[in-house]
């Protein structure tokens, strides 16, 4: 989708990484998956289903007597959303901020620097 992804919350990038894996599905199935890893009780994940729903990031299939939901964004539209929220936030929207503070503080082998380096290329050659 071209337009603004919503901001979720960590709870809701878990259900939304259900539905990213398998969708349509049903309150039931997600509750399922996520039982699980998570602690959660039914009526949380429905809640959380809701709030998704409400923002328009999870679409609603009533057309069927049980109810089904799927995703109205992508997983890379919405990790670019959180990752551009993320540098603005803590790195005043400096990209370069935040790769310097990351490459410094982090060791990195051959192979990554090598990687970074064809993908820096790539992007000066676009």
């Amino acid at each position: 989708m071209s337009n603004k992804v919503p901001s979720i919350s960590e709870a809701e990038w878990e259900v939304m990484n259900v539905l990213w894996k398998k969708a349509p599905q049903t309150a039931n199935e997600v509750i399922s998956s996520l039982q699980k890893k998570k602690d959660w009780k039914p009526k949380t994940v429905r809640t959380l289903l809701d709030r998704l729903a409400q923002k328009k990031v999870v679409g609603v299939n009533q057309d069927q007597k049980v109810y089904t939901f799927f995703p109205l964004y992508s997983q890379d539209d919405c990790q670019h959303a959180e990752a551009q929220s993320f540098i603005k936030r803590i790195y005043g929207g400096t990209l370069k901020s935040m790769l310097v503070q990351f490459i410094q503080e982090d060791s990195l082998s051959e192979e990554d620097i090598k990687e970074l380096r064809s993908i820096l290329d790539k992007k000066r050659n676009k």
